[in-house]
């Protein structure tokens, strides 16, 4: 990938305590993650790495665009897994057009966990 840096975000996530905030409420899930991710999640013994872990992720795309909570829907960022297990990261909706604004023409992403952090981090490229 070429490109200059346009963003840097850096998220870490708290396992247990956010499967605990899943677990109380239920219908967050849905508003958080796409239908992709859900899926991919349920297909784990233990989803809550998987989950947190893309939450990072999100958390760590609104950093790199230089915006907070409430600028973009959680479900605009997505997280995919491509063939060899490398994630993909897919921004649409007002996230893309922030994106778009700023110039980023492509994204690199990296998503890492223990038994208890998930973390990511992810370059906006122009």
């Amino acid at each position: 990938m070429t490109g200059r840096i346009l963003g840097l975000g850096v998220d870490v996530v708290d396992i247990p305590r956010f499967r605990q905030v899943l677990e109380r409420r239920p219908g967050m899930a849905e508003r958080l993650f796409s239908v992709g991710e859900l899926g991919y999640a349920a297909s784990l013994a233990n989803p809550a790495p998987s989950l947190a872990g893309r939450f990072a992720v999100k958390e760590a795309v609104m950093k790199a665009l230089g915006v907070g909570l409430g600028a973009v829907d959680w479900t605009d960022i997505s997280v995919h897994r491509l063939d060899g297990g490398a994630p993909e990261l897919h921004v649409g909706g007002r996230a893309a057009g922030l994106a778009e604004r700023k110039g980023v023409g492509s994204w690199l992403v990296s998503i890492s966990h223990t038994d208890t952090i998930a973390s990511a981090t992810v370059l906006a490229l122009s």
